[in-house]
């Protein structure tokens, strides 16, 4: 049973970090693409980062472009979104989603086989 499962979430103030981490079970991280997508109040959920499952290729909102990264630790089998200069328009729940040897990087949600539960991330002014 492939299991995803998101922590690092909270409550910081403007221009501050975090770091969230999905760790993967039932599941070889390293045959998987991984991304990040956020759900605001009142709003669709959208795409935020993605990295291929070789880890060779990554990809960002424009929104988050120079603030966030991604990457992922195949030995830990666990994915990370290193989150700096956070805005209170950041505020939102925050999943990671897998999607399995997809060698280029997707910001559609459809392309995604497997998503956690999200983890809430709340940015204040």
């Amino acid at each position: 049973q492939v299991q995803l499962v998101e922590s690092g979430g909270g409550l910081v103030q403007a221009g501050g970090s975090l770091r969230l981490s999905c760790a993967a079970s039932g599941l070889i991280l390293r045959t998987y693409a991984m991304a990040w997508f956020r759900q605001a109040p009142g709003k669709e959920r959208e795409f935020v980062a993605a990295i291929s499952w070789a880890g060779g290729r990554t990809t960002y909102a424009d929104s988050v472009k120079g603030r966030f990264t991604i990457s992922k630790d195949n030995a830990k089998n666990t994915a990370y979104l290193q989150m700096d200069s956070l805005k209170p328009e950041d505020t939102a729940v925050y999943y990671c989603a897998a999607d399995y040897l997809r060698s280029a990087v997707s910001d559609r949600m459809s392309d995604y086989d497997y998503w956690g539960q999200g983890t809430q991330v709340t940015v204040s002014s």
